[in-house]
């Protein structure tokens, strides 16, 4: 499929977490999922690629994926979605950050709480990006993957509810593995066995590999 949408992924902050811009190249405006916690190292890629960023989307409230999001937003004006069950996890964000030894990160106000099956995009002439959210919880309550079919392969923002050859950890608050091994086999390995896995640490996957080889969670 020919687009003037392009996405490009990149680990950020200190734990690593891969932080993903959708852009049009006409419109030049953008959407980050996962911003992390560097929000310096956000706003300098942004400018590199002369996009405005129209909002920022989030897979759950671990500091690692939101823990810049507050001054992203003052600073661009974006808003800040995320699921309604991950928001008192996100309101306790400073002491998310002192636990793992970094100073108290702030919070600001969720614009948006994100539903299962709702859609979120930019709009490219003649094209629309689509972004359906798919409620995923048990890494989190409120952990959500993000799935699209605009680009060459399908691709899924899965967070930390699913990796290469593993899963997300279930021992944090709101964690749950029989509940994130039925959002895995019942909302993620539906998906076409093609489709692109953007995790949220480390490389990418596919749901195919991960439905034949994953440990823990296979079909």
């Amino acid at each position: 499929m020919t687009t003037n949408l392009k996405v490009e992924s990149f680990a950020i902050g200190s734990y690593a977490c891969n932080c993903s811009i959708i852009y049009s190249e006409t419109t030049h405006e953008a959407l980050v999922i996962d911003p992390g916690n560097d929000p310096k190292t956000i706003l300098k890629r942004l400018a590199a690629l002369q996009v405005t960023v129209k909002l920022f989307l989030h897979t759950h409230a671990h500091f690692d994926h939101i823990g810049g999001s507050k001054e992203l937003r003052d600073l661009t004006g974006a808003p800040i979605y995320l699921h309604k069950d991950d928001q008192l996890l996100y309101k306790s964000l400073p002491m998310q950050s002192m636990m793992f030894g970094l100073p108290p990160l702030q919070t600001g106000p969720i614009d948006h709480f994100i539903q299962d099956g709702e859609e979120y995009g930019l709009t490219d002439p003649g094209l629309q990006l689509f972004l359906k959210a798919i409620h995923t919880p048990g890494h989190t309550a409120g952990s959500c993957s993000f799935y699209t079919e605009i680009f060459e392969h399908p691709l899924l923002f899965a967070g930390d509810t699913l990796f290469q050859g593993s899963v997300g950890r279930t021992d944090l608050p709101g964690g749950d593995f029989e509940t994130l091994k039925k959002s895995i086999k019942n909302r993620l390995y539906t998906l076409p066995r093609e489709t692109v896995v953007i995790t949220g640490h480390g490389p990418s996957t596919t749901i195919g590999d991960e439905g034949r080889d994953n440990p823990f969670v296979h079909l």
